[in-house]
Formats: C-alpha cells, structure tokens, sequence
C-alpha cells in the first residue's frame, strides 16, 4: 500500500469534508472513524472517486502514514481528545505529530502538548473556521504549536485554506502551545457579537419599522455590497429570502428564539475576566444567549412586565439607513475588544500573536470574514503597538461620521422597549474608551469607605486612606 501525507480521525461532516479537501489538492489521506459504519459509508459515498484510504483500526490507520506521521483529530472538544490520543499513542513514535483541528481549550491544549513532548511527540493546536463548505472549499486556518512541527504541515495548510481576494492562503502560525485555539476562541467571540447586533439589527427593522422579511432581505442583500459585506450579513439577507414549506410563512418566524452556544463565547468572557481586558460587546452576546434560553420564563413575564409600544412611528427609510450605521459601528467595536484580547492575552501567555496576521487570515474562509478585516489588517500592519483599533484613522473617523445615527438608532430601540444589548454595550464601550475621567473615583471612594482598600490621587503620588466615619 502506498503511504499517505496524513491522516484524519473523526468522520463528521467537517472531518469529511475536510479529507476531500486535502485529497483534491493530491495529499494522500487515511481516514477513521470510532464507529465502523461510518468509515465504510464515507468510503462507499463521499471518497469513491478519490484515493482516500479507509482504515478500521488506529494501528492500520498509523502504518498507512509517512513519516513523521501527521493525524488530524477532528473529534468533540474535552474527554474524547484526551481519549483518541491516548488510544493512538502506541502507534506513534518520537517526531510524530497530532494536530488538534476541535474547538479546544487553549489551556487543555498546552496541556496535551507538555504531555506529549516527553515522548517527542509534537501536538498543534489548530483552530478551522468556515464551517462544513469551508472545510471543503478552504477554510481559515489558525495553527499553534511547536513551529518545527507546523512546517511539516505548512504545505497542506497552505493548499487547502481559502484564499482571500489577493490570492494569500487564510492560515499563518500564530504562536507556541495553545496560540491557534486561542485565536479561534476570540474569533468565535466575536462571532457572536457580531451575530448578536446583527439580530438586534433585525428585531428593530421587522418588530419596531414593521418591515417585512422581503424587504428585510432586500435591505441585508444592499448593506452587504457596501461597508457591511460580510459573510453573516450575507447569509442573513439569503435566510429572510426562505419560506417555511409547511406553512408557507418566512423560516425565521417559524424557528424557535431560543440560541444555544457550545462554550467558545464563554470562555472568551471568562479568559478575558482573568486578563482584565473589557470586551462587552461579546460578554452581552454570551448573554443574550443565556436570556434567549429562559423561554419559559420570558413567556411568563411577558403577562406581566409591561412596556412602550414596540411600533416605530417615524418615516422608516431614514431609520433604516441609521440602523446601517449604528450596525457597522457595533461590528467595529466588536473587533476592537477582540483584538484588543488577543493583544493581551499573547503578552500574558507569551503567544507573539501579530494581530494583523489574524486579521489577515480571517479575511476568507471564516465565519467572521468580512471587508472590513483588510482594514483591520492594515491597521495593525502600519501601527504593530497600536492599542485599541478605535484609534486607527481608518476606525475612528468612520465611527465620528456615523455616530449621530449610532446614537439615534440606539435611543429609538430603548424607546420602542427592544432589546439592544449588545449595541449598547458597543456604544457604551465607545464612549467610555473616549471618555478621559470616568466616575471611577467614586467607585474608589466607597471602596476606600467601606473596606480601606486606599486609593490613588491625581495631584501626587502614592497611595491614601481616608479616616470616612467620623
């Protein structure tokens, strides 16, 4: 049997499609699944016009491999991780490398990799973004690792990533240990920030303006040829587009207001708790999230919590248009915290992350991609110590220019009784970032009154106590 370029364990459809990616760009791949069935199924119907070699046991699947030998692990994040690789591991020899392709853990990842070096073996972590047509297509591709096991799998990941408008591959080492997944954590952060004010968006426009999903789709479909092109705001305008077949009403009126989450966005909020790193567009995501599952509740309430009428009683073509910005301005604001993490989070875990080669490779691919990221790039390019993105030319100034319909839309929102947590938590981050005294010399005081925990003044240095009560 001729030996392969690598191999792949877990036959979901990403891992599939993912194996059919790298066997059209003329990788040799094996393939595995725990459950026989369906490593025959994927060998009978996805791979039979392919070279893609179906293997039953892990010590088939390790014998089919050049080496060093290269297995991508496409399986749930937590316990079957440490699973899979505890069943491979006698197959292995020191120089092999496992390639973590899950949504992990950034810290069980740097833990999986510490383990594995006392066998020399290499463990990436690798975070795959653009779900199942990006893992087919190309996905965005966020490895971390040791850097001599990633130039072993540089070649693959260069062929099968997706290429964004300049011809660039979507992936770039990002970093040692758990760099990749921690990319892809604050990805998926933003992710639902950015999901988040885009629902918020769409609850103003149909419940507030009373627009149809018609023309809702038709709005969506304008906004993603301009400032706001962008794949989520794509596949918003092309789901307002669908009708229920068995009812005949648009899908989303038919779809339960109920969003689930697989963890991601909440360890974002919790890493970036532990860092001291303020992201509160993302935290009102996470829990919006949370708030969408207390259904039961919510319907209750809803017979006895009162609030305005919902219904706009303005022209809708102006609002329509503030909405637009205040949008682009919530999304913006969404990526600056993100990025803002990461720059944190690479100091404090020693990752070297280069913020403009994440935004880089997020600008195809992804679920987050979007035109905006070459301008996120460019910034971080030109100005490497850059704080806040709010600071670049290209941010602040468009977020000036939109700030008075920001502002209008956000006021219209809280005034018809909809909920806008995360575009208020944007604004609110915005004008706090901007803002040079905060009240919180207050909050000091009370600190300093009711536990001595002293504070600092602005006249000299060192630090005080107040003898409060008399």
């Amino acid at each position: 049997m001729e030996l392969r370029d690598i191999a792949l364990i877990g036959l979901g459809v990403m891992g599939q499609n993912l194996a059919l990616n790298m066997d059209q760009h003329g990788f040799g791949v094996s393939v595995f699944n725990r459950t026989r069935a369906v490593t025959e199924r994927f060998a009978a119907e996805r791979s039979r016009n392919s070279a893609i070699q179906p293997c039953f046991s892990l010590q088939e699947l390790a014998a089919s491999l050049k080496r060093p030998r290269k297995v991508i692990l496409m399986v749930k994040a937590g316990g079957a991780v440490d699973a899979v690789v505890k069943e491979i591991l006698p197959f292995l020899e020191p120089g092999d490398i496992l390639i973590d392709g899950g949504n992990s853990h950034f810290a069980d990842t740097a833990r999986r990799g510490e383990e594995l070096s006392v066998s020399g073996l290499h463990f990436l972590g690798v975070g795959i973004s653009g779900g199942e047509e990006g893992a087919l297509r190309g996905p965005s591709i966020m490895p971390g690792g040791p850097r001599e096991a990633y130039a072993q799998v540089e070649p693959i990941f260069q062929a099968i990533a997706a290429k964004a408008a300049d011809g660039a591959s979507c992936v770039a080492y990002l970093g040692p240990r758990g760099a990749g997944h921690y990319v892809k954590m604050v990805h998926n952060g933003i992710e639902y920030a950015v999901m988040q004010l885009i629902a918020e968006t769409y609850d103003l426009l149909h419940r507030g303006l009373g627009l149809s999903s018609p023309n809702l789709a038709e709005t969506f479909g304008e906004w993603n040829r301009g400032d706001l092109a962008s794949y989520l705001v794509e596949i918003t305008a092309d789901i307002l587009t669908r009708t229920d077949p068995e009812t005949g009403e648009p899908i989303v009126d038919v779809i339960l207001d109920e969003a689930e989450q697989k963890g991601t966005g909440r360890w974002t909020v919790q890493d970036a708790l532990e860092l001291g790193v303020p992201i509160p567009s993302i935290s009102a995501a996470v829990e919006a999230r949370g708030l969408s599952a207390l259904k039961g509740q919510r319907q209750a309430a809803a017979m006895i919590l009162s609030g305005p009428s919902s219904r706009y009683k303005g022209k809708a073509g102006p609002m329509v248009e503030a909405a637009r910005d205040a949008l682009f301005s919530g999304v913006v604001c969404a990526y600056a915290q993100g990025m803002a993490l990461l720059r944190a989070a690479s100091k404090a875990h020693e990752f070297g992350i280069d913020l403009s080669e994440a935004a880089r490779i997020w600008r195809a691919g992804c679920i987050i991609r979007a035109a905006l990221l070459e301008n996120v790039r460019a910034a971080f390019q030109q100005a490497p110590d850059l704080a806040n993105l709010l600071l670049a030319p290209e941010f602040h100034q468009g977020l000036e220019k939109r700030q008075t319909a920001w502002r209008q839309t956000l006021k219209t929102a809280v005034g018809l009784g909809l909920p806008t947590p995360a575009g208020s938590a944007s604004l609110a981050y915005f004008d706090a970032y901007r803002t040079e005294r905060l009240p919180a010399n207050l909050t000091q005081a009370q600190r300093d009154y009711f536990g001595a925990h002293t504070y600092r003044r602005t006249d000299r240095e060192g630090t005080f106590h107040t003898d409060w009560i008399d």
